[in-house]
Parts: C-alpha cells; structure tokens; sequence
C-alpha cells in the first residue's frame, strides 16, 4: 500500500519553495510507493481541506518559479483566526490530518513554521520540516534556501547604488531584510563593498558611524554606502530593548498575567518605534557629516523572483533528502544541512534556536580587515 505524503508551505514566501516542493515530489513519486498532496496556504489550508493534486505534469515546470505553487500564510495552528476571534484549531487539523490518510506531513518554513509543526508532532502527527527562510536564522542548520537569491538582490541594489552615490557625492543607507539576525545584510555589505555594515548583532554608535564616513571625506571620498539589518539598533536602543525582554521573560515566570501583558505592550511600542531607524540614522548621519542622505529600502524585493542555481541546488537537495528520510521511518525531524549533506535533527532541539552571526564569524574579521566600519 502507498504512502500519503502531505506538502506545506507556510511563513513568509522564499526563493526556493517551488524547487523543494518539485524535488518532494519527484523523489515521492519515483519510488512507485508513495503519493503526494499538497494543502494550500499553509496550515490554514490542512484546516479547511484546501488541497492541491501534485502529480508529475503539474512538478515539471516549477523548479525556477519564484513564491509557492502551494501559497503560503502566517497562520498558526494554536492561534488560528475565524470568523473574528483567534481560536485553537489544533485538534481539528489533527482529525484532518487522519482523514486524509497521511503517513507524514512535510511542513516548508523558518523559525515559526518549525515550532508550529513541533506543537502538531506532540500530538501525535508524523511530521518532518524543511528549513526555509531568507534570513538564515533557523537554528541547527548550515544554511536555509533563500538565503543566497536574497543575498544576490541585495547584494545586486548596492551595486547600483554606488554609482547615485557617487555622482551626487551622498550618504545611501540601505536597508536590507533579516529579522533579527544580521548575515543578509553582512554578506551583501561584504559582497557589494559597503563602507558601513550595521548588524542586530552588534550594537552600534552612531558617533563612530559619522566618524568613519568622515574619514572617507578627508580622504577624498565624498559619498559612502550603509548596508543596515532592519533589527540593527543603537547601543542606546539595544539596552533599552534588552530591558524590555527581560521585564517579559519575569512577568511570565512569575505568572503575573498583567505585568506580561504591559510588557508585551511595551515591546510592541518598542518595535513601532524602531521601525523608522533607518530613516533616523540617515537624518543624523546627514547632521553629523554635512553631506545629503538618502534611503533605500529593499523590503519584499528580496522575496521575489527567480530562485538562483545555488538555493534550487540546496532545496532540491532538501526536498529529495526528506523522501528518503521519510522512507527510513524517520518523523520529528527538521533535515538540516550539513555541509555537503544533510542530517535529520529532532525538532526539539531545533525550536527555540535562533542562527545569528557570532562576532568571530570570519565574514565579521574579513569586514574589519578591509576597512568596513561595523559602527562598534
């Protein structure tokens, strides 16, 4: 009898998904032993039995689409919002799950994704994730696909912004994406020569960035480039946030219901008020150096379009791996990779964990060694 294999993507939309979803399938498929559906729009699709048929016609021409066939949501299983209220659907994807027969489930994301699919593997699913995400900051992996095409594009828009800023003799400060983890905008700062590279990681002083580029300006340089993480904050800033976790994380072991609610409020105005950093820092670079700013926000655009050689390779690599795992008996796992392969971890020791840059990285000493200024 064959195997029912279910296919999810959920969490934000990353290059690659449509490569790992074809390489499931493909690999499923040609073992003559197992059959593929794919639920659409994430775990919200598994809830409203919203499926997709996955058969070799519908796999053969997606490797170099970007986003998901399969369509992807921020839903969780635990927080599910119906009709107006936020309610648990766990136990109703669960009956779902049996009821489409599935002998596992291969739940596609970052960080969330993996706690969201570890709560369904506590109840008893068959679950196995691949690790997505553009950030790189899944714990317990080398690498994520979607990481290297967010890199290029980055890496891409500060190419072409050196020549703008060169010509009009500015300062550009380019926001790239992340969350709070600082390798995408590092390797496209490193990438596309940024004189500053600020990161979530390394708390900066906006005094010593302004110095830096005046230092450029005594040496004849008139314009400069800053790669910014969007969760990279001031020295100032990232005391204060600091505090505000630590206020939380006691308001929950304390089982103070309201303190933890004032706390949560506080890190939402906090994370309002961080949002317009970047506009911020330009505005006071701009005092403290005397030459114009200017802002450039990538956003979505590194989410998009087609996926490079490099995470086609890797999701591909992925997706067959977890078949083969799959095929093994193995269930609770994330497939990790491990250099040049791949290892199935046990999702509970992958949730919780987050990939950040750690300050003896050798992309932070290789940045230094050039001249970069970290803002440190």
């Amino acid at each position: 009898m064959n195997k029912h294999i279910g296919i999810l993507t959920a969490g934000g939309d990353s290059p690659g998904l449509n490569a790992a979803i074809r390489a499931i399938g493909k690999t499923a498929l040609g073992t003559g032993r197992m059959d593929i559906v794919g639920f659409r729009d994430g775990f919200r699709g598994l809830l409203e039995n919203r499926t997709m048929r996955l058969d070799r016609e519908g796999l053969s021409s997606i490797l170099t689409l970007g986003g998901t066939i399969l369509g992807t949501s921020r839903d969780k299983p635990h927080k599910m919002p119906i009709g107006g209220e936020v309610m648990d659907m766990t136990d109703v994807i669960c009956e779902n799950y049996r009821r489409h027969n599935l002998d596992a489930l291969i739940c596609i994301g970052g960080g969330g994704t993996q706690k969201n699919a570890f709560r369904l593997a506590q109840k008893g699913l068959n679950i196995m994730t691949l690790p997505k995400t553009i950030d790189k900051d899944v714990g317990m992996t080398d690498l994520t696909f979607g990481f290297h095409t967010a890199m290029e594009i980055a890496t891409e828009a500060i190419d072409r912004l050196h020549s703008t800023a060169h010509s009009h003799h500015r300062i550009i400060v380019v926001e790239v994406m992340g969350h709070n983890a600082g390798w995408l905008a590092l390797g496209a700062g490193l990438a596309g020569g940024a004189d500053v590279i600020l990161i979530p990681e390394i708390p900066y002083d906006p005094f010593k960035v302004a110095q830096a580029i005046r230092l450029r300006q005594q040496r004849g340089t008139n314009f400069s480039i800053v790669a910014v993480a969007e969760g990279a904050l001031s020295a100032d800033d990232h005391k204060k946030y600091q505090t505000l976790k630590k206020n939380k994380t006691k308001a929950k072991e304390d089982r103070n219901p309201k303190a933890e609610k004032k706390a949560s409020d506080a890190l939402l105005e906090f994370d309002l008020y961080r949002s317009t950093n970047t506009l911020k820092l330009s505005r006071l670079l701009e005092e403290m150096t005397g030459l114009e700013s200017r802002i450039t926000i990538l956003g979505h655009l590194q989410r998009g379009g087609t996926p490079s050689a490099a995470d086609r390779v890797l999701a591909t690599r992925l997706g067959s791996a977890c078949v083969g795992y799959i095929e093994q008996g193995l269930t609770g796992m994330m497939i990790a990779v491990r250099g040049e392969g791949t290892e199935p971890i046990p999702l509970d020791q992958v949730v919780g964990k987050r990939s950040t840059v750690p300050l003896d990285h050798c992309w932070v000493s290789s940045a230094r060694n050039v001249g970069t200024c970290l803002g440190d």
